[in-house]
């Protein structure tokens, strides 16, 4: 499992296209794009039904000896128009009628992103879905967190899980926001005024999917371009930054001798090649290191747009947010949390190690009216003691907690020991937790059961898109056939 980037050289004129991404599925867009525009055309009249025709014969014979050689790699309207007119003749040039590559390049970027955002949001849900599956049956699970790197409040890991859920939701959610706005139609505006000829611009985005327009026809080619795309690659920044605190998360306990929680060996470790004891976290850290990779691909949408003329070619890709490592980073999550195995007891024996109860010395007392600031110094005052003892919190005397207590406030300790043992206890601080979002059983069930839902509701939702799409494509093809039976 190693990642890379794979840079080519930068033409030296024309759109940047493929030159920087993956090309997305811009070639297919492209026969997509042409079919909607020659129905478009032949429906306003601006080509008799005939000259249609045979456009559309041309077309259809192109994309069957496409099928039978190597396929297209570019889909930059100078290189396939010159082999359409090898197929159709100079008339068939007349499918340009009304169009630019300017909103040829604008449209197809768009179908671009509309399509990564769906395997993103899908990607998404299939590891929400992953993080609750293990989530279910850790309820009880208690484990050490930290704050600035040390062991801080003890949890569970059914609501550390939870955490990681959330997280993941708000992602799917920016990236629906975002769909909105991509999923709006720049066809039509040609190069940034429009054309002389009677295009109907709402036919082309009923044909080809978009629920609205880009209405200004400068803005949609010149602006919008750019602020569509860049609002798709900050919110999957977002996400690489956080898949990024989540590996190092999972990784922390392998630093210790006994970690309490490890990937299972197998698929997802790797064995040291020198060191036959070691089985190292591989998949953690190629999360990790896919994460940052991603992060740096999705800073170049901004720099290549940064400073930029608008009507330049810098930002003008097809592909202009690369979708095939945010779909490898969110697959990656789901196997990690798939393959991770916590140790319930090693768990708890680390936080018992630790002083991250004492913060529960503090509220017992502040419940007894003793102020706040009080009782957190005298946890502190505990925590000292213990530590310079050698002492787990729960191996300290009763009789030595009294004693602290009133050399600090020249009052007696108002808990007697079997409340004082039991402040102490991470399964009393954990399930006695009062707070909405907490990790007590019953709002752990709650998110669970909340979070499901909001999963089911997501994949409902990317059920209605690809269905508007694909009846989108019907009518499409349904016309497109109509014409070339002409």
């Amino acid at each position: 499992m190693h990642g890379h980037i794979t840079r080519k050289a930068a033409p030296m004129s024309g759109d940047l296209n493929q030159s920087f991404r993956g090309g997305g599925r811009s070639v297919e867009f492209l026969d997509e794009v042409n079919a909607a525009s020659l129905v478009a055309l032949v429906e306003a009249d601006v080509l008799p039904a005939a000259v249609g025709g045979r456009i559309a014969r041309a077309l259809t014979e192109l994309r069957t000896r496409d099928a039978a050689a190597p396929p297209r790699t570019t889909a930059d309207y100078l290189d396939f128009e010159p082999r359409l007119l090898e197929v159709g003749g100079a008339e068939v040039s007349r499918l340009h009628t009304g169009r630019s590559r300017q909103d040829l390049a604008s449209t197809l970027a768009r179908m671009n992103l509309r399509d990564g955002l769906l395997r993103e949001i899908d990607a998404l849900c299939t590891a929400r879905e992953a993080v609750l599956a293990a989530a279910k049956g850790h309820e009880r699970t208690i484990i050490p967190t930290f704050t600035h790197g040390v062991q801080a409040q003890p949890t569970t890991y059914a609501h550390y899980l939870l955490a990681v859920s959330a997280m993941l939701a708000r992602n799917t959610d920016r990236l629906r926001e975002v769909w909105a706005r991509v999923n709006a139609s720049p066809l039509g505006t040609a190069a940034l005024a429009t054309s002389s000829f009677p295009i109907d611009r709402d036919r082309l985005a009923e044909l080809l999917g978009f629920a609205t327009l880009v209405v200004n026809a400068y803005d949609a080619n010149q602006l919008a371009s750019v602020d569509c795309a860049m609002e798709v690659a900050c919110a999957l920044q977002i996400l690489a930054v956080q898949a990024g605190q989540f590996a190092q998360d999972v990784h922390a306990p392998y630093a210790s001798p006994r970690p309490w929680l490890l990937l299972r060996t197998g698929a997802l470790t790797g064995v040291s090649s020198i060191m036959p004891q070691k089985r190292n976290p591989a998949a953690i850290e190629q999360l990790r290191a896919q994460a940052s990779l991603l992060l740096v691909e999705l800073q170049s949408v901004a720099m290549l747009s940064h400073n930029v003329r608008t009507g330049m070619f810098d930002y003008r890709m097809y592909d202009p947010v690369p979708s095939a490592r945010p779909v490898a980073v969110i697959d990656l999550i789901a196997k990690v949390v798939e393959g991770l195995v916590v140790d319930p007891g090693r768990a708890l024996a680390e936080v018992r190690e630790d002083y991250s109860t004492t913060t529960e010395i503090a509220d017992t007392l502040a419940r007894l009216e003793v102020p706040f600031r009080t009782g957190h110094h005298y946890a502190s005052l505990l925590t000292d003691h213990g530590r310079s003892r050698g002492l787990r919190l729960d191996e300290i005397a009763y009789a030595d907690a009294q004693r602290i207590y009133l050399e600090q406030t020249g009052t007696p300790l108002p808990l007697d020991e079997a409340t004082f043992r039991e402040a102490i206890s991470p399964e009393y601080m954990v399930f006695g937790r009062r707070g909405r979002g907490g990790p007590q059983l019953v709002e752990v069930q709650r998110m669970q059961e909340e979070q499901g839902a909001e999963v089911a509701g997501t994949r409902r939702w990317l059920d209605d898109t690809r269905s508007r799409l694909a009846k989108a494509g019907a009518m499409r093809d349904a016309a497109f056939a109509g014409i070339a039976a002409r």
